[in-house]
């Protein structure tokens, strides 16, 4: 049986072009609609763009704001609905206009600091 804790928290991982993957979650209490929209819709693919200390890219994903907010927090993973967009912040800056925080990146958030612009990454169901 799984916990409603459990329940409410979905694994991923980023596969990065040539740098590696990282892993994170998606928690449903933070905006459940759009956290279900993007998990049904898994694997999802895109080209990096960056912005400050921001990695993000394009899904096809059109959902409104939804618990927005106009700052995060390192590690965090966002959807922008302004751009229709996921967001991963690996620094301190803050998003350019309100986002639907999703969850959080728990190992490698490193990695995003290296990607380049036009890099492929790609998200999906994290196995274990």
């Amino acid at each position: 049986m799984i916990s409603e804790e459990e329940g409410s928290r979905v694994k991923i991982r980023f596969l990065v072009e040539e740098l590696g993957e990282a892993s994170g979650e998606l928690v449903r209490f933070l905006a459940p609609r759009t956290v279900d929209t993007i998990v049904r819709k898994l694997p999802l693919e895109g080209r990096a763009a960056l912005w400050k200390e921001e990695v993000y890219f394009q899904i096809p994903v059109k959902i409104g704001e939804e618990k927005a907010k106009g700052t995060v927090e390192v590690g965090d993973v966002a959807f922008w609905p302004m751009g229709s967009a996921l967001c991963v912040f690996f620094g301190t800056s803050q998003p350019y206009s309100p986002v639907n925080v999703l969850g959080k990146i728990k190992e490698n958030l490193e990695l995003f600091s290296q990607v380049k612009s036009g890099a492929t990454i790609k998200v999906e169901l994290s196995v274990n």
